[in-house]
């Protein structure tokens, strides 16, 4: 080999290369194993707790942001963690307004090609590799959901607590639509679309309320409960387990 000059790496064989890969996938499995027990250890005292979804484009000062943030103050008071994705835009306005109440405020943040950054109002924070089990935390935990406007992120997430409450793999939790000009045209396409052509039972529309005082909101979720602690029974404990 000429001095100085770098010796190039030899390509695995086909098949070689795809036992490296298979042997990464399956060791992957231990590393999801493992976000899933530190959250699990690191949120066990949370309860109870309100998830709380929204656009991480929003910027401070925006009507939303605003209203996030008197929500979820008032949701803090009242005595409920506030959880939320850890993010800027809405995201930042959920924890604010938590920490700036008297219960916790948590950010499960995610890590994305272009980086997320964590906000500066949170009391508990985690961040994770993979989004699904990010959205088993969400869920877990979660004695509601309140949405607010958002994008795709937002939309996968309120689908997903939809479907797992409408599947009952989780256990029924008041899920709150807040910002009637944003939401109204979902909520009449699901209405007049999916119910009408029976893509959904006409009683899965009721799964989903639509508020925008934040006091209201506040209000749903003690009426959900006024029959039931918000503790899971046992059943919905064992169900969790299976999200």
């Amino acid at each position: 080999m000429t001095p100085g000059k770098k010796k190039l790496p030899v390509p695995l064989a086909p098949e070689l290369l795809e036992k490296s890969w298979s042997a990464r996938e399956s060791w992957r499995v231990f590393g999801i194993m493992a976000e899933v027990v530190e959250a699990t250890e690191k949120l066990h005292a949370v309860r109870p707790a309100v998830s709380v979804f929204g656009s991480a484009r929003v910027p401070p000062g925006h009507p939303y942001y605003q209203l996030t943030e008197q929500i979820t103050r008032q949701l803090s008071d009242a005595g409920f963690t506030v959880i939320s994705g850890g993010g800027p835009g809405l995201m930042e306005a959920a924890n604010k307004g938590a920490f700036e109440g008297r219960s916790l405020s948590v950010g499960l943040n995610i890590e994305l090609p272009h980086e997320q950054s964590g906000n500066a109002y949170q009391d508990l924070g985690h961040t994770f590799r993979h989004f699904f089990t990010r959205k088993v935390m969400f869920a877990k935990f979660a004695s509601a959901y309140v949405v607010m406007p958002g994008g795709f992120g937002t939309l996968d997430e309120l689908m997903e607590a939809l479907t797992l409450v409408q599947t009952r793999k989780m256990r029924r939790v008041p899920i709150i639509l807040v910002q009637s000009s944003f939401w109204g045209g979902l909520l009449d396409w699901i209405r007049n679309t999916l119910a009408a052509e029976r893509m959904i039972d006409p009683g899965d529309i009721d799964l989903v309320q639509l508020i925008d005082d934040p006091a209201e909101v506040v209000a749903a979720i003690f009426a959900h409960y006024e029959s039931r602690g918000f503790t899971p029974t046992a059943a919905e404990r064992e169900s969790l387990l299976n999200l």
